[in-house]
């Protein structure tokens, strides 16, 4: 410990009142006192300099001093920064930094900026209170120069003894405010604190030069200048002069703010009532939690703009009104939308009152600060443009961490609602090297029980063309029917959240409901549909007689016979475009099929014991990759990759991996599974549930290539191509096996031809493989299917239910439909 030129021993009593337990903030403030006023460091350049020379890790991130120092943002005054994680008490740190200044004599007044408003009145009321604490008063050494400040704003001249608490905008040289005269040429005898000062640095450039234009203007001269945040970025880069840091995990850990949980697995929901559904539902949870606590709960919804925030809002009051049968009063009470400048915005200050009949606060993400509540116990990042850095997560893992007063118990948590592809984001909140030779592999164990063989087919193949030019009225349901995916009313839903301190995960169950119409309704809307292609001032169409033939009694009875066929009586949303969109053709001018025919040259089998091995990265299981294992496969893994497996399976290694803690659960004969996307990932983690193992007897993950390969061909512009394709998975459950091959959501939007020739060609090879199996008078059946994770709740209930026999995925269907 350096010899410091002043005694930080002598303010210890007073640190102990004005903290109490929070020995963080005590440190915070011993950290700026001993760079302020130790006379070790002339300016920031200087202690810049001596820790670049002295820690590894910052030569490697900077790689020269000169990279450094071109971060440092006040590099010529005694200037830094103190990282205090939003929730755990910035204002006592910064009242404690101003006045041992004064006590001690270093300064004689002080400047506090703040970015807002709001957060300057809450700033003028907690000084105001401290400063009139008699035993803080008290406990000052009895040589301070001045022992109880004076707490202004900019409006009254800033007199020794002073702090003033003021809008930064109140230093812009058009604005009238007592700052620039009262400082002038004083800036050696007055400290500038900043609080949020990463608005300092992430302000636009116009603004951003104002405020440092004015903390280096040599009319002032300031020497000390301290800036404060719970949010040190600059983007994704974290400031380059933070002296103390008291982190959002620490915090969490000592249990003075919440913990923070966030969606690390959820469904794709199809429309933005199924969102508010399971947003609702989880408030309403937490009301349940919360009421023996005497709470009610708070959930923020954060937006990027104001336009989005205002639409948001509206979208959140219809739900409420047509969702949960709230009267447009009572919605409007619960909902409040806030942004600068905004009506609701005086509200705010009234939220955590009792009293108050506020739920929902709808908010742009860079106006969070200065309005923490207590009961918020849920945030829901609206769209990943609000949640794309790493100031704005921090921002947003902010908002609601604050500990109601009084609260008794385990340590509450707020939830944090996010898409789960944003999970990542808040995970790791820094780059991560790439380590590209470190690899695992993933291959047979040959001893396995859980072996057994598929029946595939060596073909080849002759191709032709047919174009035909459509005249005259289309045909419509050639079939009798519209081919439907597998739907119900109501959908079992399952969201894995994951606590951001422990890394434990914990699983909430609930439902959502789908819009449903009647036979009749979708009926009389295809009958519209008829209607506006037989338009009468059309010479083409005005002739056509569909509605003739397709009376609306006559399409109910289509609806009704197509929905049976699915064992449904009422058609979901999705059920109901897919209805509509069986009269697309109506827009279309020829059709254009290409057709090949394949030549079986002779059936064979082959075992699981065939399959490659293959293997995984370690950039690649920091990317988009995963690994699923058991305690056994340390085991089976070549020496050179232990002690990477070591380094992966690490609680907060960075790297995606998943225990499968009973590996009597684990029925495939591969050592580990390596999940090649998140959709897969997803997948594999329903598949190892407890409540699906039991309905299959093994599987095994195919690999990329030269497995099990299956004969397609299809056009890529002008010209035909042939490939093979290896689906993914292959489930045995007793004598059908399930052949899954595993997409993205936009397959539904706008599947690739080459999907929808490999769909084709795969469902003609199982059927000539279920014929042939038949024809021996073997009992084993192949069920293939499409599947986007917006099938996978729907395929376990239909696995568990026993009823694969007629399941359709929504990307069965879609990829079955004529273009």
């Amino acid at each position: 410990m350096p010899l410091f030129q002043w005694d930080e021993g002598q303010y210890e009593a007073f640190l102990d009142e004005l903290c109490v337990n929070r020995e963080y903030q005590k440190e915070a403030i011993r950290m700026t006192m001993r760079y302020l006023l130790g006379g070790e460091c002339k300016n920031l350049r200087e202690l810049a300099r001596e820790n670049f020379d002295k820690h590894d890790i910052l030569q490697q991130r900077y790689g020269s001093f000169a990279g450094m120092e071109r971060h440092l943002q006040l590099p010529d005054q005694l200037s830094a920064s103190v990282d205090l994680a939003t929730g755990t008490g910035k204002s006592f740190v910064l009242y404690g930094i101003a006045a041992i200044l004064l006590a001690e004599g270093a300064v004689d007044r002080v400047l506090l900026l703040c970015p807002s408003n709001t957060i300057e009145a809450g700033l003028l009321e907690k000084f105001r209170e401290l400063a009139g604490r008699v035993e803080l008063r008290d406990l000052l050494p009895g040589h301070a120069k001045i022992d109880a400040p004076r707490i202004i704003t900019a409006r009254e001249s800033i007199t020794e003894g002073s702090i003033c608490i003021e809008n930064y905008h109140a230093i812009l040289e058009h604005v009238g405010s007592s700052i620039r005269d009262s400082l002038q040429n004083k800036g050696l005898r007055t400290a500038v604190l900043n609080d949020e000062v990463h608005h300092v640095a992430n302000e636009s450039q116009a603004k951003e030069k104002k405020w440092k234009t004015f903390l280096t203007d040599p009319n002032y001269g300031f020497r000390y200048i301290i800036g404060v945040s719970g949010t040190c970025y600059i983007g994704n880069d974290y400031f380059s002069d933070v002296i103390y840091r008291y982190s959002l995990r620490q915090a969490m850990e000592e249990r003075f703010v919440k913990d923070v949980r966030y969606v690390a697995e959820m469904p794709t929901t199809r429309d933005p009532d199924e969102k508010w559904q399971l947003i609702h539902n989880h408030h309403e949870e937490t009301r349940r939690l919360l009421k023996k606590h005497g709470i009610k709960p708070l959930s923020i919804i954060i937006t990027q703009t104001q336009k989005r925030c205002e639409e948001v809002a509206d979208e959140l009051k219809a739900f409420l009104i047509e969702g949960v049968e709230l009267t447009p009063e009572v919605a409007e009470e619960q909902v409040l939308t806030v942004y600068s400048g905004g009506p609701d915005i005086t509200r705010l200050s009234t939220v955590d009152h009792k009293s108050s009949k506020v739920e929902w606060i709808v908010a742009v993400s860079m106006l969070n600060e200065g309005w923490d509540v207590q009961r918020v116990f849920q945030i829901v990042p609206h769209e990943e443009r609000a949640f794309n850095s790493k100031l704005l997560i921090a921002q947003v893992l902010g908002r609601g961490l604050r500990v109601p007063v009084g609260w008794k118990g385990e340590q509450p948590c707020v939830t944090v609602f996010n898409h789960d592809a944003w999970a990542p984001r808040i995970k790791h909140l820094v780059d991560e090297v790439l380590e590209l030779e470190k690899r695992l592999s993933s291959h047979i164990i040959e001893d396995s029980k859980h072996h057994f063989e598929l029946h595939n087919i060596d073909y080849t193949l002759e191709a032709t063309s047919i174009k035909k030019p459509m005249k005259g009225e289309y045909e419509f349901f050639t079939k009798g029917f519209v081919d439907l995916a597998s739907e119900s009313p109501a959908e079992d839903v399952s969201i894995e959240f994951e606590r951001a301190s422990t890394g434990e995960r914990q699983k909430w169950e609930t439902q959502i409901r789908h819009k449903i119409y009647t036979a009749r309704e979708v009926a009389e809307e295809m009958y519209a549909r008829l209607e506006e292609a037989q338009d009468p001032d059309d010479p083409e169409t005005a002739k056509l007689e569909y509605t003739k033939k397709y009376p609306v009694e006559k399409l109910e009875e289509i609806v009704r016979f197509s929905l049976k066929k699915r064992g449904m009586k009422v058609a979901t949303e999705s059920i109901k475009q897919k209805f509509l969109q069986s009269l697309g053709t109506l827009r279309r001018k020829m059709s254009e099929a290409v057709r090949y025919t394949p030549i079986v040259r002779q059936h064979y089998t082959i075992s699981t014991k065939e399959r490659q091995a293959c293997s995984v990265s370690a950039a690649e299981l920091k990317d988009r990759k995963a690994i699923f294992y058991t305690d056994l496969t340390r085991d089976t893994l070549i020496d050179e990759q232990i002690e990477f497996f070591d380094e992966v399976i690490e609680q907060a290694s960075g790297y995606k991996h998943a225990l499968i803690e009973n590996r009597h659960d684990f029925k495939t004969p591969l050592n580990l599974i390596i999940a090649d996307s998140d959709n897969e990932r997803r997948f594999l983690n329903m598949l190892l549930d407890a409540k699906n193992i039991e309905h299959y007897d093994a599987w095994i993950k195919s690999s990329a290539m030269r497995f099990y390969e299956i004969d397609y061909s299809w056009k890529k512009g002008n010209k035909p191509k042939r490939g093979k394709f290896n689906p993914d998975f292959f489930i045995k459950t007793g004598n059908l096996i399930l052949v899954i091959e595993i997409k993205g959501e936009e397959e539904l939007r706008e599947p690739l031809e080459e999907n929808r020739k490999k769909n084709e060609y795969a469902i003609k090879h199982f059927e000539r493989t279920n014929a042939y199996l038949k024809k021996r008078k073997l009992l084993l059946q192949y069920g293939f299917h499409f599947l986007t994770e917006r099938d996978y709740n729907k395929f376990f209930q239909a696995l568990r239910a026993g009823e694969m026999k007629d399941f359709r995925s929504e990307l069965d269907v879609r990829l079955s439909e004529n273009d």
